[in-house]
């Protein structure tokens, strides 16, 4: 994780330096085309690799991380930025699709699990050796069959849309850019300008990094034999896609005005107080040492709120970002959010090494 967003992170702030120049649609279709060609790879890996060595092994999945971290570079960059200069609608659009790339993944988990039963093992050692790399492959392939998809939909709506882009991505005489700021703005000047959702959508999205840890270590109270969700290899992705669930609909919900919130300072203060999920989750069945609350729906619930709020604080502020400058700046306003979601992911990640559960 932290090789993922420290990755990311680097390719967004090379590409935040390159404001002049930057041809916004050019580097999402990029990043669409790594995106699907990591996960081809990754797909092909499942059922061609099995007979390599570990450290092989280890070697090729930190390197497909690494593509994978660039290609979400781009797509920070360029989305946030391209978006950034249109109304805050468009960023919510975006924001959403997140997480729906959030939520596919899991609903594909979990149907590969359930419909490509384990092997029985012989003893505990060999329980994680037993599951069967189909599921992976199918997950992997699920997730580049969206990939592909979106590139061809991206594809085409440039096709249709070629004057406008050329409009908003090439300087005409005596004509601003739509969508690039009259001058770079240094990283400094835009914190200056937005330091409250600077802050929020820093401190938001690393206090979520919390969230995987406690959900990959966290069992059913119920014996494994007293339902299918009870396994743990239902009950870790059914709590990752209950997360994620929440997480889409705060994002959805930023759509609607009468439910969007545009107040800064009420924004900075919602991602504060959601460091009180960190002490709720300890509460849960981790690592089948027994739950201080004995109720797989309040772990459940704890999950559910705890993305509907991140999705909904972050959300909010990644579309009142650009409103907050000038309209010949929103361009690079959105592309600064866009950075300082990545930040604050690699720093969530970073700091998720301290957590011992």
């Amino acid at each position: 994780m932290t090789v993922s967003t420290g990755a990311t992170l680097i390719t967004t702030l090379a590409l935040s330096y390159l404001q002049k120049s930057a041809h916004y649609p050019r580097r999402i279709i990029i990043a669409l085309i790594l995106n699907s060609v990591v996960f081809i790879l990754f797909a092909l890996s499942t059922v061609s690799f099995t007979n390599i060595s570990a450290g092989v092994y280890l070697a090729f999945t930190l390197l497909m991380v690494l593509g994978t971290a660039v290609s979400a570079g781009f797509f920070q960059n360029g989305l946030f930025a391209y978006v950034g200069s249109f109304d805050p609608i468009y960023t919510q659009g975006v924001m959403s699709g997140q997480g729906v790339a959030g939520v596919l993944p899991s609903i594909a988990q979990m149907v590969a699990v359930l419909a490509i039963p384990p092997k029985a093992p012989e003893s505990q050692e060999d329980k994680s050796a037993s599951a069967s790399p189909k599921s992976a492959f199918v997950y992997f392939l699920t997730a580049t069959a969206v990939s592909c998809l979106a590139l061809s939909l991206f594809v085409i709506l440039v096709s249709r849309h070629r004057e406008r882009f050329h409009r908003s991505n090439h300087q005409t005489a005596g004509e601003p850019e739509a969508n690039e700021p009259k001058e770079t703005l240094s990283l400094l000047v835009l914190i200056k300008k937005l330091p409250l959702p600077a802050y929020t959508i820093f401190f938001n999205f690393a206090l979520t990094m919390v969230f995987p840890v406690f959900t990959q270590a966290t069992l059913s109270v119920n014996p494994p034999s007293s339902s299918v969700l009870s396994r743990p290899e239902v009950f870790i992705p059914f709590s990752f896609l209950i997360w994620n669930t929440g997480d889409l609909i705060g994002r959805v919900i930023c759509g609607f005005p009468k439910i969007a919130c545009t107040n800064p300072k009420i924004l900075a203060i919602a991602a504060t107080v959601r460091v009180v999920y960190v002490p709720l989750y300890w509460l849960g069945n981790i690592k089948g040492r027994g739950a201080k609350v004995q109720s797989d729906f309040f772990y459940e619930l704890v999950q559910f709120t705890f993305g509907l709020t991140n999705g909904y604080v972050g959300s909010n502020t990644m579309m009142l970002g650009p409103q907050l400058v000038p309209e010949e700046e929103s361009g690079a306003a959105g592309g600064f959010m866009g950075l300082c979601l990545v930040a604050g992911l690699a720093a969530g990640s970073a700091a998720s090494f301290l957590l011992s559960v």
